[in-house]
């Protein structure tokens, strides 16, 4: 069964109200967590997805964000004493970006406040899973 280009075009709309809204409301999520801790909603982004030691470049990716960017946070959340830079173990030219023992203990409060009243928890873990399956699916085909 074929679709028109007029249903198409329909279909990719909605779709995309429904994801950016989404989007939408997951910044706002996070923003308004991160301001509770004194975070901006960048450096809160770089703390929940340091889930260990990983380069500049692997927390810019995780960010979805330049590495020029990632560096920017990163220095302001060295200042905080919230991470430290290492050197890497194979890399001569890497470093590793390290929690603090206060960027790990900030990094679970933080993970705690996400998880309270999130713009996902209207689904089950198994709707979760498949509505990442399907977005995933559609970022992948071609």
């Amino acid at each position: 069964m074929t679709t028109s280009p007029e249903r198409q075009a329909i279909a990719e709309r909605q779709l995309c109200g429904l994801v950016n809204g989404l989007a939408q409301r997951i910044a706002e999520h996070v923003r308004e967590r991160a301001a509770t801790l004194g975070l901006t909603a960048s450096q809160a982004t770089a703390l929940r997805e340091m889930s260990g030691p990983m380069t500049m470049r692997e927390l810019a990716e995780r960010m979805s964000c330049e590495p020029s960017n990632t560096t920017f946070v990163v220095d302001k959340l060295e200042k905080q004493g919230l991470v430290e830079r290492h050197p890497h173990p194979t890399d001569r030219r890497a470093k590793h970006l390290v929690l603090t023992a206060e960027g790990t203990a900030l990094r679970a409060r933080l993970l705690d406040l996400l998880a309270v009243d999130s713009p996902l928890s209207g689904l089950n873990p198994q709707e979760q899973q498949v509505l990442h399956g399907l977005l995933e699916q559609a970022i992948t085909s071609r």
